[in-house]
């Protein structure tokens, strides 16, 4: 958060709403639209997505936008942002965890997000098997190549850990010029997948390795970010991220000040640490403190 004349500036205007279910239909309505419009024009829409808890509610709303609308999905490519790893054969390779674990990526992308998406869309008309696209750890540089050549990513939605604010597998201390790789995970942004995956009980069982996107991947291939913030164990997230105005890699998800048209969708149970309502907080800027409106309410 930067100081100007004394006034504290926000750098993206949270956009508030009254839960998590509200927030991800509102987001939902807005991906479809992007996805009716890419196809109008015979292209392909390329939808970053984060697993986990977050999206959840936008995944949900955007299968029954798909079935409302009777959407073709056939040019929808779901981006994974990265995807758990285990040692390989060769020493200091890696591979894909199976994707039948609860905690593997690429099945999650299969079975949660496009699964349901092409059961709303119909027979002939869901998310092909080669758009679940997940980086390769044989080869993640390949990755930022591949996004670049398609154009990048029309809409890509990120989420915060709650505790250290990791996004992707990106932990505390990432420099800003990271692209895919392989990532040795932070203890921190393990005890957080804990709590997403809870069937790994202890967390000796969450894996160490990850093979993610960089923080510079997501600011350079999103066509917009929208960070997705909701549940009161957010409301740290919440504010760090409403705070930046620029990256700070002590809060790898400010990465979404930098992005190309970003936003910060809020629910009300995240948004207590934002100061609404209360017009000497740090986080109502100055015309909001002269005309008495908080600053969630964009």
């Amino acid at each position: 958060m930067r100081s100007r004349e004394g006034w504290w500036v926000v750098r993206i205007r949270p956009t508030l709403f009254t839960d998590a279910d509200t927030l991800g239909r509102a987001l939902a309505a807005e991906i479809a639209d992007g996805i009716e419009a890419a196809n109008s024009r015979g292209r392909r829409y390329l939808l970053g997505c984060p697993g986990g808890r977050s999206p959840m509610t936008t995944y949900a709303a955007l299968a029954d936008q798909v079935r409302i609308r009777r959407m073709d999905l056939s040019g929808l490519v779901i981006v994974m942002m990265d995807e758990y790893v285990e040692a390989g054969p060769a020493p200091g390779s890696f591979v894909c965890v199976a994707d039948h674990l609860a905690h593997s990526c690429r099945g999650f992308g299969r079975d949660l997000i496009a699964a349901p998406l092409s059961a709303a869309a119909g027979p002939g008309r869901g998310v092909q098997e080669e758009h679940l696209w997940v980086p390769d750890p044989a080869d993640p540089a390949a990755y930022d190549r591949q996004l670049a050549a398609a154009g990048g990513i029309d809409l890509f939605v990120l989420a915060s850990g709650a505790s250290d604010g990791h996004v992707a597998f990106n932990p505390p201390g990432t420099p800003a010029d990271a692209q895919t790789r392989i990532v040795p995970l932070a203890r921190s942004t393990r005890q957080d997948n804990l709590v997403t995956f809870p069937h790994l009980r202890i967390l000796d069982r969450v894996p160490t390795h990850g093979v993610g996107v960089g923080v510079a991947t997501i600011r350079k291939q999103a066509r917009r970010a929208v960070m997705v913030v909701h549940g009161a164990d957010k409301a740290r997230a919440a504010a760090q991220v409403a705070a930046a105005d620029h990256y700070d890699p002590a809060w790898p998800a400010t990465i979404v000040s930098e992005c190309a048209r970003p936003g910060l969708y809020v629910d009300q149970a995240a948004a207590v640490g934002l100061g609404r309502g209360d017009p000497t907080h740090p986080l109502i800027s100055r015309a909001d403190r002269r005309h008495g409106n908080p600053a969630t309410s964009g």
